[in-house]
């Protein structure tokens, strides 16, 4: 069977009960979720933050993150890069402002505001 390409998936961000879901809806049908906390979430911005001038790499967030979950760590820098929060070259992440620590937190509360909104 061929590798699925990401492409071939679609990716929604959501706030539920404090906490960022990540769920992937492959093709056919079949999905996952993955979930994220404000301080995982937090810890990863920082992190990025300061290790802007060299760029960050799920990998080096996996290894250098040791109280964050590795998919914690993957869900926040995918939520980053869905914001445009980070700019992708070569699979390093660098920050997309010099403001990035806020406009990461900034994006995560206003998908949390927007999904209070949503609720019935």
């Amino acid at each position: 069977m061929p590798r699925m390409r990401r492409a071939d998936r679609r990716c929604d961000f959501r706030i539920v009960h404090g906490e960022l879901v990540r769920t992937v809806k492959r093709p056919g049908g079949r999905s996952y979720q993955h979930t994220c906390s404000l301080e995982s979430f937090a810890d990863v911005a920082r992190f990025t933050e300061e290790h802007a001038a060299s760029g960050v790499t799920t990998n080096m967030l996996w290894s250098e993150l040791d109280d964050v979950p590795c998919t914690q760590a993957t869900v926040a820098l995918e939520f980053l890069k869905d914001r445009g929060c980070v700019e992708v070259e070569r699979r390093r992440c660098r920050p997309a402002s010099e403001c990035f620590f806020e406009d990461a937190l900034c994006e995560w509360h206003a998908l949390a505001h927007q999904c209070e909104m949503e609720e019935p």
